[in-house]
């Protein structure tokens, strides 16, 4: 039998053919991320203090606004003196947070957390000392002061539990939600506590938050920020500057609505003054190596179109707080009336919170945009069919969507432009905090001036058609006019007497029926305003896609070649 015999290769070949494999041990899967980056009650104990830190400065800013009406007793002024409480608030707070971003920047994390919250408390304790409306107003503009650096401070609670990878997917959403919430959550609080002791009685329970809130910030120290020397002398000039313009801004649309736009010369000189300190302010920071606000940034399209996004998304989201509910004042419902639509907004406010970390996670953004305008648009317009009789209940399904809407929307764009000036640079964040802060802050109050304004104006030509038809010679309105002035008349003796009380009885109901076609009317514009925006986003997102493909229809022909 002859020998088989193999060359060098075949002999290697058929070595690893026979020999044993040694299984490798598998690579490793890379850990998943924590949810949190401590122990879990550590971290529960964060975000309730976020959520507390938030809720006192959403409820310091609220309370004295959602209770105008009631609060006139108290303080003995009628509704057009009361709105400058509101007034004296916004002025400073539509600013102040900008100063803080630097200062905190220069201090220290730390050290600004514990003096902004010792000031606060100091502020809540002012408030129970006030007895008219003159140390209301002083105490107020020291309160937005002193309540815009809880802000910050609950934005960094909220953020602090959490991986770097989930600070915007869900940090973000939460301590957004937590805002969004304070309004409600005011006005179906402060029915009890008025109840209890009138002004004193809404800022004795701000005090007793403002004090649990005082320890929280030594037990549960926030992780320190690199910070530096970065306050300049410059700064005393230019911050002024911008807290004077917005401060007149706030101001101006606060109250122009009630004592009318063209009627009050005070108004325009509020203006102009707004517009003087405005434009010197942009002067000094062109000229600036390390500008407070870099104005060249801040002007770029990119930052434009972010700005009237947040803006239009800011009107929109006001139909809630400025129109709705004094939809239900005009027609005699108080906030001690309405508790159940307050809690369907808070939890449809926090759903839509949640919601939107799943688009973030996804970074759906544009879908998130899309599904909360859609919310916000039907939500106006199921609201836009009332009539003198409707009440709360009819109208639970179409806030819960709009406050479900509002929720969704302002943390992805949020995100968005937070994380672009993250990218570019520290100095940028606090531009970028110039565009967020102005949409939200001066946006309320421009939803609310406009929407109000509109109001009035459908008012008065829904009134005076009505009138038109008022003809005691109608047999319709000589009935109706009868039929009050019999009820009147077993109270009043004298006939002429009960004839003229039916007759203004009357007139109330035509004037109260005027007042719910104008509210239809601002409805159904806030509709068309978010159907608008709907149709401009979606004829963006199809023009930056058909430009992609496009795009990369050029670019394969040249990779071809």
């Amino acid at each position: 039998m002859r020998a088989v015999t193999m060359d060098a290769p075949q002999a290697a070949d058929a070595a690893r053919t026979t020999a044993p494999v040694t299984a490798q041990p598998p690579a490793e899967a890379p850990a998943p991320t924590p949810f949190f980056v401590m122990s879990k009650t550590r971290a529960l104990a964060y975000v309730l203090s976020s959520t507390l830190l938030a809720l006192l400065q959403g409820l310091n800013m609220n309370f004295a606004s959602v209770n105008l009406y009631q609060l006139q007793g108290s303080l003995h002024v009628t509704v057009n003196e009361a709105i400058w409480l509101t007034a004296a608030y916004m002025a400073p707070y539509a600013s102040m947070s900008l100063a803080l971003v630097r200062i905190r920047n220069h201090f220290g994390l730390r050290r600004f957390a514990e003096i902004s919250i010792a000031v606060f408390v100091l502020a809540s304790l002012l408030n129970l000392a006030v007895n008219d409306l003159n140390s209301g107003i002083v105490v107020r503009f020291i309160s937005g002061m002193a309540a815009a650096p809880l802000s910050s401070l609950a934005f960094f609670y909220m953020l602090e539990p959490f991986p770097r990878e989930r600070k915007f997917a869900y940090g973000l959403p939460l301590a957004l939600a937590n805002t969004s919430i304070s309004a409600p959550l005011a006005q179906l609080v402060s029915p009890h506590l008025i109840n209890f002791g009138g002004w004193q009685g809404l800022y004795t329970f701000e005090l007793a938050m403002a004090l649990m809130a005082f320890p929280i910030i030594y037990l549960l120290p926030l992780t320190p920020l690199p910070h530096a020397k970065v306050i300049e002398k410059l700064d005393f000039l230019s911050y002024p500057l911008l807290g004077i313009g917005f401060g007149c801004i706030a101001v101006t649309l606060a109250v122009g609505r009630l004592y009318w736009w063209f009627e009050a010369p005070w108004i325009g000189i509020l203006l102009a003054v707004a517009c003087a300190a405005l434009t010197a302010h942009v002067l000094i920071e062109l000229q600036r190596e390390k500008p407070l606000v870099d104005v060249r940034w801040l002007l770029t399209r990119d930052n434009i179109h972010l700005g009237l996004v947040l803006l239009v998304f800011r009107v929109i989201a006001s139909e809630q707080s400025s129109v709705a509910v004094n939809f239900f004042t005009n027609l005699g419902l108080t906030n001690d009336l309405m508790p159940r639509l307050y809690v369907i907004m808070i939890v449809s406010g926090l759903t839509g919170a949640w919601s939107c970390c799943f688009f973030l996670k996804k970074n759906w953004i544009a879908g998130s945009h899309v599904f909360a305008l859609v919310l916000m648009a039907l939500g106006a317009f199921m609201d836009s069919h009332a009539t003198s009789l409707t009440r709360p209940e009819q109208m639970y399904l179409s806030q819960a969507l709009v406050a479900a809407g509002a929720a969704m929307f302002l943390p992805t764009a949020m995100a968005k432009g937070f994380g672009t000036a993250l990218v570019k640079g520290p100095q940028y964040v606090l531009t970028f905090l110039v565009i967020f802060l102005f949409t939200q802050s001066i946006g309320g109050l421009i939803g609310s001036a406009v929407f109000g304004t509109f109001m009035q104006i459908r008012q008065r030509v829904h009134l005076q058609a009505l009138l038109e038809n008022f003809v005691l010679t109608d047999p319709i309105v000589a009935a109706r006019v009868q039929t009050y002035a019999t009820a009147y008349g077993r109270v009043v003796t004298d006939k002429l007497a009960a004839h003229s009380q039916g007759i203004s009885a009357v007139y109330q109901t035509i004037s109260r029926e005027s007042y719910v076609l104008a509210y239809n009317d601002t409805f159904f514009l806030i509709s068309v305003v978010a159907v608008a925006a709907l149709i401009a986003l979606i004829g963006h997102l199809s023009f930056n896609l058909a430009k992609k493909h496009i795009t990369d229809a050029v670019r394969r022909p040249a990779v071809a070649q």
